[in-house]
């Protein structure tokens, strides 16, 4: 990234962090402009080295600046360096769908747009790759320093992701953005626990103005996604109550993330390799376990979610031996 470039963008960051007034408004018109997810992917390292400079005492410029202002501020060499990266992101962004980890698109985009500025002969698909054969993201960082010769900060960049990932609700998470499924409540449950939502009551997912964390409550994780529409980018009303039915004991639920898991009083959502997420007021927050763990009892279907046939046999199933003792 170009010195002018970093100007720019440390500018911008210390401008929002030091106003939370003004905060909201600013991230509000990056992002709705054409080049607004290159900067907020561009700007989150110097974010984090502008902490330190932000307090009561800071003196922050009245700056009113949107991304097409600081994109036109830049000489032609910035541009044509932000450009490149818009290019870039594009690739990533395709190679990461050929290689079918779609989900960790931003991920990847952030991670390259914050310390790829040195890497020369870069290639997407050979970059895609490391994403598809990590088993998880400290042992994709390790791939990635080790593959081009950099030195990321694994708990700098969970702090940053969590950041980014909590300003928006990552459009790559959905396998069917036109049908309610649980594939894709599994997703966005997953992406809850990862972008750090909090528990609030009466929360299905929106951005709290005041404090700017995106909180939900223990049946508005779920109510959340019935409601989300991924094509307006916005929350509905369609659904006001979880509507949900007890299948059946954990020893009889299929192994399909998606499907909801009940312990008499609270819901969560199973997500594959034993896990489960869940809205936890005892905590606070969107949280993850190992189902044996905890206390749940059984597992359950929710009304507005597809399930596939595995589901459907496995219910059935369950109605017919419940017939047979009868």
């Amino acid at each position: 990234m170009s010195a002018t470039v970093a100007a720019a963008l440390k500018k911008a960051a210390v401008y929002i962090l030091g106003d939370e007034k003004k905060r909201g408004k600013l991230v509000t018109a990056v992002l709705s402009a054409a080049v607004g997810l290159l900067l907020l992917l561009c700007a989150p390292a110097v974010m984090l080295s502008s902490l330190g400079e932000v307090g009561e005492e800071a003196q922050v410029p009245e700056l009113h600046l949107n991304a097409y202002d600081i994109y036109s501020s830049l000489d032609s060499e910035s541009r044509q360096r932000l450009d490149d990266i818009r290019s870039a992101g594009n690739d990533i962004a395709n190679a990461m769908d050929e290689k079918g980890v779609k989900v960790h698109t931003i991920k990847a985009q952030l991670i390259y747009m914050s310390y790829f500025d040195e890497v020369q002969n870069f290639y997407a698909e050979s970059y895609a790759n490391l994403f598809a054969a990590a088993p998880n993201d400290s042992d994709l960082i390790n791939a990635i320093n080790s593959t081009y010769g950099l030195e990321i900060d694994y708990d700098e960049f969970i702090r940053t992701y969590t950041w980014v990932m909590n300003s928006t609700l990552n459009p790559y998470m959905f396998k069917d953005a036109g049908s309610k499924n649980c594939t894709d409540l599994a997703a966005w449950a997953e992406n809850a626990f990862i972008s750090g939502w909090g528990y609030k009551s009466g929360a299905v997912g929106e951005r709290d103005e005041t404090d700017r964390i995106r909180y939900a409550d223990n049946a508005g994780l779920m109510l959340g996604y019935l409601n989300y529409s991924p094509t307006d980018k916005a929350f509905g009303s369609d659904y006001s109550t979880l509507v949900y039915t007890e299948q059946g004991s954990l020893d009889t639920m299929p192994e399909v993330a998606g499907v909801g898991l009940f312990d008499g009083s609270q819901h969560g959502i199973y997500v594959g390799n034993g896990e489960v997420v869940f809205s936890s007021a005892d905590c606070g927050y969107v949280t993850k376990e190992v189902v044996s763990n905890g206390s749940w009892t059984s597992w359950c279907t929710y009304e507005g979610i597809e399930y596939p046939q595995e589901v459907t046999d496995a219910i059935e199933s369950l109605n017919e031996n419940s017939s047979s003792e009868n």
